[in-house]
């Protein structure tokens, strides 16, 4: 069973959630807040694996909650619920460690598997949607962020620079594996000393990383 917290200042939109979940077998809604700081609150009483968080509320907005709660030790997913995509908002986010995003106007079966693929550790952005969040990460071009980002990439071996710039192009395991003529197993092995090195939560996070040094990579 995967247990879920809905997190949004709107009560419709929260009841809508639930009854989108309610048809699921293995999920379950165990508390819904009305703010971020409510959230982080339910959060450590429920324990819930998946948090869906909206971004924009009163009092403790979305951001600072998911910021929260994923600098706690057994840190929930979370998704963050938004009516816009590509948004630096959502950057912001993905960077404290957000599993993905999702659009409000999600298609109820699309809803319940990201959350099971959330749950499950993996990344709720399809590769179009990556592309489009790091692509706007170029679009800034900032070199202060870029020399950061060099720096912190310095800590792979040549082999794990070439797969974070894989995943920074939105490939998946199996489509680097075939790239590089290795196992899944290995390329698995690979991306999780890649997150280990450089001390982030998902493949969403170091494709930003990766885009951000997308010069450096390329070396």
């Amino acid at each position: 069973m995967i247990d879920v917290l809905l997190a949004d200042d709107d009560p419709m939109v929260r009841f809508g959630l639930k009854m989108m979940l309610g048809g699921a077998p293995d999920l379950r809604v165990v508390a819904e807040a009305g703010d971020g700081a409510e959230a982080v609150e339910l959060a450590g009483r429920h324990r819930p694996d998946v948090v869906l968080m909206d971004i924009r509320m009163p009092g403790t907005e979305g951001l600072t909650a998911t910021e929260t709660l994923r600098g706690k030790p057994s840190a929930p997913q979370v998704v963050v619920l938004t009516t816009f995509d590509a948004d630096a908002h959502v950057l912001r986010a993905l960077r404290a460690g957000a599993a993905g995003f999702l659009l409000k106007d999600t298609p109820p079966e699309e809803l319940v598997v990201a959350i099971r693929h959330a749950a499950q550790g993996r990344p709720v952005l399809s590769p179009e949607v990556t592309r489009r969040l790091i692509a706007r990460v170029a679009e800034r071009g900032q070199d202060t962020e870029q020399a950061a980002a060099r720096r912190r990439l310095d800590v792979l071996s040549d082999r794990e620079r070439a797969i974070a710039a894989e995943i920074g192009a939105g490939r998946t395991n199996a489509e680097i594996a075939a790239r590089h003529h290795l196992g899944l197993t290995t390329v698995k092995s690979h991306v999780s000393a890649i997150l280990t090195k450089l001390d982030l939560n998902n493949r969403v996070q170091v494709a930003l990383l990766a885009h951000e040094a997308e010069r450096d990579l390329a070396r």
